[in-house]
């Protein structure tokens, strides 16, 4: 088990911050008389470079690692419609302060959090007056900054911020779509096509890998994107408005730039650490966990049965999972499809379900159309009745936007919900920006090219670790034994339940799937869905990924490959002493398990895997006479 908890990481990094002193006043009078300034961490992590040109007055943003360059010199700025504060500014003057913070999550990589940033504030003025401060901030995984408007200069019009990388820089680009369902194709910078691309982007680079995101975006602004023109090795940010309404002064969601190895971008929790502190303070309700979820399982003919949403909750039962998710259709009218039952509150059978579900230790979450909660009369009756009836959560569904309009729902939707007790899925969504800090209720969000696609390649699916689940809990939807579309061997779909974090990871298979596959409803049993720690043991974008996810005492593993069969062999370098690796793989007629006995933090796992394989895995420590990690 690892030693250094993440108050003594913590401890550690303050210290070493603590010993590298802010720039001194002369040297901050030499860095704004040559217009360069310079923001650094901890030694050989990022640092974030800023330029101010003499004649222009524009400014620039760049990022370093271990002294090499990771993003070139790019524009930063913001127009409204009062003030241009792109281009003819002056400085006025630098502050500098630590910024170091202990929180918990209820879902993530890891739960408990020691976030370490040095921050800077670089304040100009424009000829006008107008004021503009470029907040930066460096840690140990990344840098970040946000503009900060002291007045209202009216609607924001533009960002003049972009990003440019070095020409070769291999990128991982997912076509932008409103709802974040695309997936991710490799390029290199220059050569990806024109047009616009999703934040997350991910890029490699001389000096590592470079993960574009953002964090805290609200009702206050509008959603980015990246845009590309041919052969360009810049990718401007637009905003989804012409026009974001500002209404007095004003600060923007954190342009993050995640920064490192690619063990070092899965593992961050930046995303996070910059987002605002959680708005629930009782958070005891709020228990992620395994979900049968029934729509791939039945379709619209689950959705409108009570009897077989009770065989569904039979089966959860056996196998200890504490959700059942009843997708769309059990508010509709029998006889049609897609159109809402007047009378819904006392027709449903709903809760009917929840007290079966009861005598059986499972709980029923439940699907709701967006345009069900689009105002404030609805969300009045819609959430507090769900509440009356014992229901759990809500999967809410086509909000397809991130306009500043759909932006202001979510901010009203999301103390609704929580005020009602009701743990939240986001899909056909947005994607978390920090959410899961703020409102630690919402449990998982979809913005994924997932499991219900017909078009799924492994390359995808290989490249979502380092990619879309950096940013916060994704709903992909895995365990579709039965899809014919899935490009996955069964250990690989398996490994998907560790490899891919959802704080309610929604289940897809039928029942006959799981019973024709007895080591994948084992395994399922007893894997979680929260999480202590999380390592990267191996990995590559679009060739395959292996990672380690710890609860409590056990070790969890997840592993696939794209394309031809392997030997996958990696460090277990987070286990000391001896351990028992139990092992899921694909055999000549289906899984298999077998076990090992492992010495750590030297000690390797082997596991040859097929075509388009991998991997499940869970790891308990060894002794005397014990056969299994199963509990």
């Amino acid at each position: 088990m690892p030693t250094a908890t993440p108050i003594r990481l913590c401890a550690a990094l303050l210290l070493s911050l603590c010993l590298l002193p802010a720039p001194a006043h002369a040297e901050q009078a030499e860095q704004a008389a040559r217009g360069s300034w310079k923001v650094s961490g901890l030694p050989g992590g990022p640092a974030a470079e800023l330029a101010l040109d003499a004649q222009e007055g524009t400014l620039t943003f760049a990022a370093t690692r271990g002294g090499a360059r990771v993003l070139e010199p790019s524009p930063v700025g913001i127009v409204t419609e009062r003030a241009d504060l792109s281009q003819g500014l002056r400085f006025l003057h630098r502050r500098d302060r630590l910024v170091t913070e202990h929180y918990t999550t209820t879902v993530g990589k890891r739960l408990k959090r020691a976030a370490l940033m040095r921050e800077a504030t670089f304040a100009f003025q424009n000829a006008a007056g107008a004021r503009l401060d470029l907040v930066v901030r460096v840690a140990r995984d990344g840098v970040a900054y946000r503009y900060r408007l002291p007045a209202d200069y009216g609607p924001v019009l533009r960002e003049t911020s972009a990003y440019t990388l070095q020409p070769d820089a291999t990128a991982w680009l997912a076509v932008h779509r409103r709802d974040y369902e695309n997936p991710f194709v490799q390029h290199t910078a220059v050569t990806a096509p024109a047009g616009d691309f999703m934040v997350p982007a991910l890029f490699e680079t001389g000096g590592g890998h470079l993960l574009i995101t953002e964090s805290g975006l609200d009702g206050r602004y509008s959603g980015p994107r990246l845009a590309h023109e041919a052969g360009a090795a810049t990718y401007r940010l637009r905003l989804w408005d012409e026009q974001v309404q500002v209404a007095g002064a004003l600060e923007t969601p954190w342009r993050v730039l995640i920064i490192g190895d690619l063990a070092t971008v899965t593992e961050s929790t930046l995303v996070d650490d910059l987002a605002p502190a959680s708005k629930v303070r009782d958070t005891s309700w709020i228990e992620p966990d395994q979900v049968l979820w029934t729509w791939l399982a039945g379709g619209r003919e689950a959705g409108q049965s009570l009897e077989i949403q009770k065989g569904y909750v039979d089966y959860a039962s056996a196998r200890g999972w504490p959700y059942v998710a009843v997708d769309a259709g059990w508010y509709f009218l029998p006889d049609q499809w897609d159109v809402t039952d007047p009378d819904w509150p006392a027709n449903s059978w709903i809760p009917q379900l929840v007290e079966y579900g009861r005598g059986k230790g499972v709980e029923i979450l439940v699907w709701i159309h967006f345009r069900d909660l689009d105002t404030p009369e609805e969300r009045a009756l819609w959430l507090p009745t769900l509440n009356r009836w014992g229901v759990r959560g809500v999967k809410i569904d086509f909000m397809d936007s991130e306009a500043q309009e759909r932006l202001r729902w979510y901010d009203e939707i999301l103390p609704a919900t929580a005020a009602n007790r009701l743990m939240v899925n986001f899909h056909g969504s947005t994607i978390p920006k920090g959410i899961h800090r703020t409102w630690p209720h919402v449990l998982t969000m979809e913005g994924v090219h997932g499991g219900e696609k017909r078009t799924l390649t492994t390359a995808h699916l290989t490249t979502l670790p380092f990619t879309r689940n950096v940013v916060g809990s994704m709903d992909y939807t895995p365990m579709a034994f039965h899809r014919p579309s899935r490009p996955t061997s069964d250990a690989h779909e398996l490994g998907l339940a560790v490899t891919y974090e959802s704080g309610l990871q929604n289940l897809a298979g039928t029942v006959e799937s799981y019973q024709a596959r007895p080591e994948a409803e084992r395994f399922l049993e007893q894997v979680p869905a929260a999480w202590d720690e999380t390592r990267l043991l191996s990995g590559r974008p679009a060739d395959h990924v292996v990672l380690a996810r710890r609860s409590g005492d056990r070790w969890f593993v997840g592993a696939g490959v794209s394309g031809a069969p392997r030997t996958l062999d990696v460090p277990l370098s987070m286990l000391h002493g001896r351990w028992l690796v139990e092992v899921v793989r694909d055999g000549p007629t289906g899984l298999v398990r077998e076990s090992h006995v492992i010495d750590g933090p030297s000690g390797r796992l082997s596991v040859p895997v097929p075509g388009e394989g991998g991997f499940a895995a869970i790891a308990c420590r060894w002794q005397p006479r014990i056969t299994t990690c199963d509990r």
